[in-house]
């Protein structure tokens, strides 16, 4: 298991790496890396409840 800590604004991320893992855990579910205009979004409002099941992708509409 990778050791992970809690940001100031609540999220989990892995000590070794820095990525977050809500974003990992969608990555493992998708097959795939995210895009950089997908976000991950707690359906629960629970930052550090990274279950799949409450996880969902949104894609941000970016304006260049």
């Amino acid at each position: 298991m990778k050791k992970t800590y809690v940001t100031k604004k609540g999220y989990s991320r892995f000590k070794d790496s820095g990525k977050y893992v809500h974003r990992w855990v969608e990555e493992k579910k998708l097959g795939r890396k995210l895009k950089a205009e997908e976000v991950v979004h707690h359906k629960d409002g629970n930052t550090l409840n990274n279950s799949p099941g409450n996880l969902k992708v949104y894609k941000i509409k970016v304006n260049i």
